[in-house]
């Protein structure tokens, strides 16, 4: 069994404490800014990357950031936040929320979910040689990936927007993060179609996949929140608190991303679908999800944000022409579907307008995406950049344009 030398140890324990620091000094220099945290943590990456220390001083990257052993852990650590992160989204979808708003839930989520997907699926499809598309085999996947990056939504940033706004419970808030909820969980669904069409190693057929996939949405949303439900009280009540649920929360977490991951799919959405049965439950108190949520936003999280700039050079990268074109996608397919859905359901279009800038911030959701598809090798590092970058200004200008819109 291969051992990490006592200089690999030092070496990741150096990385760790490193992204750490400068995660946590750079978000909160985003939120005096009063930007999201995570803005601020990529941009540590960025500095601590290729981007900017590879470029300034190549020994010093290299020695922080050798290739080898210590780094294989690295990214074993990253893989484990990244998939941590995932679960706590989970939590955040309220079902009974869901249900509550009804038809007008549904207008907004279905064209939101619709018009973005549909725009972002056919002009890459239309033009594959400019958005850097030139596996012909995977066509169709590079397409269907990019309908559903421009489709999905940042569900834990809309939250942050909403209560910053002070409208989170209004009737207008409950709209958009109950329709928030819906885009995420169908987008979900349909990036797992798109991972069991592209050459990753699988143990099953494509259709196979999806069909394991969706009857294990179906049993974990019925039956396995029926059990959690059942069983929680039990979990309280005999176990150490918090660490008793802390423990097990995270073991559904770990098990049922092992199992997608074993479909061929991806971890991360088995430790979605875990979060949101497992955030359905009424036993889960508000402190509990707290407890769960400081622990990863404050721990893992930063070290996958800042693990982002480590991937790819974004000065060398950066293409202004391939950036502006995707913001344009993200933000007409958004606003369009978004604020036409929200219209049918009854509101003023003044109101619809600012649901459609709350829907359109992405954030983490999309930053997850790009990564997973540029380690799969469905996109190029041009395309992530820009991903990246759409993602960043998209939670920047959500809050602002929001704001502006209700205030007219």
């Amino acid at each position: 069994m291969t051992k990490l030398s006592q200089f690999e140890v030092m070496g990741l324990l150096i990385q760790l404490g490193t992204m750490l620091i400068m995660g946590r000094l750079f978000a909160e220099l985003a939120r005096k800014l009063k930007q999201p945290a995570v803005i601020g943590e990529i941009l540590a990456g960025i500095i601590l990357g290729p981007t900017i220390l590879g470029m300034v001083n190549p020994a010093w990257f290299q020695s922080l950031f050798p290739a080898g052993s210590a780094s294989l852990v690295l990214d074993g650590f990253v893989q484990v936040a990244v998939v941590m992160l995932l679960f706590i989204a989970g939590l955040e979808v309220d079902l009974h929320i869901v249900l509550q708003q009804g038809r007008q839930a549904l207008y907004t989520s279905s064209l939101g979910l619709v018009i973005p997907f549909a725009i972002g699926f056919i002009i890459p499809y239309l033009f594959p040689t400019f958005f850097g598309s030139m596996d012909a085999g995977r066509h169709l996947a590079f397409a269907l990936f990019m309908g559903t990056s421009m489709a999905i939504t940042a569900l834990p940033v809309i939250a942050r927007i909403l209560m910053d706004l002070n409208i989170f419970k209004s009737r207008m808030g409950m709209l958009v993060i109950s329709s928030a909820m819906i885009n995420d969980l169908i987008g979900w669904l349909i990036f797992s179609v798109v991972l069991g069409m592209i050459g990753k190693e699988q143990n099953l057929s494509v259709w196979n996949t999806v069909l394991f996939t969706v009857g294990f949405t179906a049993f974990m949303l019925t039956v396995g929140r029926w059990l959690i439900n059942r069983g929680l009280p039990w979990v309280n009540k005999n176990l150490a608190w918090p660490g008793g649920l802390l423990s097990l929360a995270l073991a559904t977490c770990f098990l049922a991303a092992a199992y997608t991951e074993y479909l061929g799919i991806h971890a991360i959405f088995g430790a979605f679908i875990a979060g949101v049965a497992l955030g359905d439950s009424q036993h889960l108190s508000e402190r509990a999800k707290e407890i769960v949520h400081q622990f990863i936003n404050n721990i893992f999280a930063p070290l996958f944000f800042v693990s982002i700039g480590l991937k790819v050079n974004f000065i060398k990268n950066f293409d202004l022409t391939l950036t502006v074109v995707i913001i344009a996608i993200a933000f007409a397919g958004k606003i369009i579907g978004s604020g036409w859905g929200t219209r049918l359901g009854g509101f003023s279009w003044r109101e619809s307008m600012a649901a459609a800038f709350g829907m359109n911030a992405r954030g983490a959701m999309e930053i997850i995406l790009g990564l997973v598809a540029l380690d799969s090798g469905l996109i190029n590092e041009r395309v992530f950049v820009s991903l990246v970058i759409m993602a960043l200004v998209t939670s920047m200008t959500s809050g602002p344009l929001m704001k502006w819109m209700l205030k007219k």
